[in-house]
């Protein structure tokens, strides 16, 4: 699989289509039916852009949808291919300099043919079992059947209304109108039917019974059981009824006896393929170190910058003024969502946990006049011009800032000033001639030590 940032990055603007509005009915089966499946997060994301849809209709960046949901690029990522794998999702992509994308937002299917399906009945059984299954089901039931001993009445279209020849005119050309579209989703499977019909008798099996809706519900219980054309062979003799009618039911039936005859009386599963773990976006062909450094590069590359807020806040929710700073420097002035991050753990840990405005602003303005565009190139800004970032905090504060730690036993440094984690790394930055070295802050930054602690599995 091509890893995620080839495909989407958070400045990548995006529209979405909504056919015709959706109900509260449609909630329901997406709660009940299709969170079990594929989780709350992807559920997430399709309530978003639901609600997205349903009011301003401008375009949007997908560092938006990272602010909404809390969530990196990957994991908004990895919950759209999971949409669009289930058929709530279809995407169109623009390939230009300019790449945007159309989200198209489809309906659940209705509840007869998501249990008719195989696929997604046995899908969800594997998820929930066989006893939340049974009362997800019945919840669907329709419970007001016509008893038999009523006969339909109702009137046609033809007994009520009949045509005029009258000289009234044409209506206009029809345009594209609202459209309540069939949901589902997209398969392909490969089946041979030619060799399922050599193995099948006309007298037995007429031609005509396998119908274009019978031959895909075929193919579906094929890629379900894992069968080839002999062992569906067997499955349609079991499934044709006395008057050489074959129906959907009959077929699902019959796979399941055979199923539990031959190969095992516990269901089949259906699992998420295993995909390839994304890699950092470097040259190609090089080879990427799985290094500390590296993890850390990652989680700056993908998190929202709420989250790295959150996480240098030890987990706690970050004020109005801070998230909207942060908003401002990426949607107003531009900046990448990851330089951001460098930025906001930068100042935070250099300023004793303040993100002064006049202070960030003043450096962001630096970095968007050198065109940083990576966290990588922040970092290696940020150490390069540390002692200029030093002075402009000075000269911004009423205080004067601490000197750094001498080793006299006699005296202590009045405040150790903090620096984010990656600044000590130098060794695996890239090397950048800055004139003459500084000692005192070589010392320094042996001395001090970093705040942050990431979380496992942060790099996304």
């Amino acid at each position: 699989m091509t890893a995620y940032y080839k495909e989407l990055q958070a400045a990548d603007p995006y529209r979405i289509r909504l056919p015709y509005p959706f109900s509260n009915y449609d909630r329901q089966l997406l709660t009940m039916l299709y969170q079990p499946m594929i989780g709350a997060e992807a559920i997430a994301l399709y309530l978003t852009l639901w609600a997205e849809a349903e009011g301003a209709k401008e375009e949007a960046t997908h560092y938006t949808l990272m602010n909404t949901l809390g969530n990196p690029i990957a994991k908004i990522f990895e919950a759209r291919i999971q949409l669009e794998a289930i058929g709530l999702l279809k995407t169109y992509r623009k390939n230009t300099d300019d790449r945007c994308f159309i989200y198209e937002l489809c309906p659940p299917l209705d509840p007869k043919t998501f249990f008719m399906d195989p696929l997604l009945s046995m899908f969800l059984f594997s998820k929930i079992g066989e006893t939340s299954y049974r009362r997800v089901r019945d919840r669907f039931l329709v419970h007001n059947e016509i008893p038999s001993d009523f006969d339909e009445v109702s009137r046609t279209f033809t007994d009520i209304f009949q045509p005029v020849h009258a000289k009234a005119g044409y209506p206009p050309a029809q345009q594209d109108l609202q459209e309540r579209k069939k949901g589902g989703y997209e398969s392909d499977f490969e089946f041979d039917f030619t060799l399922l019909r050599q193995g099948l008798s006309e007298q037995l099996v007429p031609r005509r019974v396998l119908t274009a809706v019978i031959r895909e519900f075929i193919s579906k219980l094929a890629y379900l059981y894992g069968w080839g054309p002999l062992e569906m062979q067997k499955v349609v003799l079991l499934a044709i009824e006395d008057d050489y009618r074959l129906t959907v039911e009959g077929l699902k039936r019959a796979a399941s006896e055979y199923y539990k005859l031959t190969v095992s009386t516990t269901a089949p599963q259906l699992v998420q393929m295993q995909k390839e773990t994304p890699k950092l976006p470097e040259t190609e062909g090089e080879e990427v170190p799985k290094t500390k450094q590296d993890e850390l590069l990652a989680y700056l590359e993908t998190a929202p910058p709420i989250q790295v807020l959150r996480d240098i806040a030890d987990g706690n929710e970050p004020l109005p003024a801070d998230v909207q700073l942060a908003n401002q420097l990426v949607v107003t002035h531009g900046m990448k969502p990851a330089v951001v991050n460098v930025l906001l753990q930068y100042v935070l840990l250099r300023t004793d946990m303040k993100l002064t405005k006049a202070y960030v602003e003043k450096i962001a303005s630096h970095w968007l006049r050198k065109n940083v565009t990576t966290a990588k190139e922040a970092m290696e800004l940020a150490r390069v011009e540390h002692m200029q970032y030093m002075k402009w905090k000075s000269e911004g504060s009423p205080t004067t800032v601490a000197k750094p730690f001498t080793g006299n036993g006699n005296r202590k440094p009045l405040r150790e000033e903090k620096l984010p984690e990656w600044f000590h790394n130098k060794d695996q930055a890239r090397v950048v001639k800055t004139g003459p070295k500084n000692d005192s802050l070589e010392v320094e930054k042996q001395k001090l030590l970093a705040k942050l602690a990431l979380k496992k599995g942060k790099g996304g």
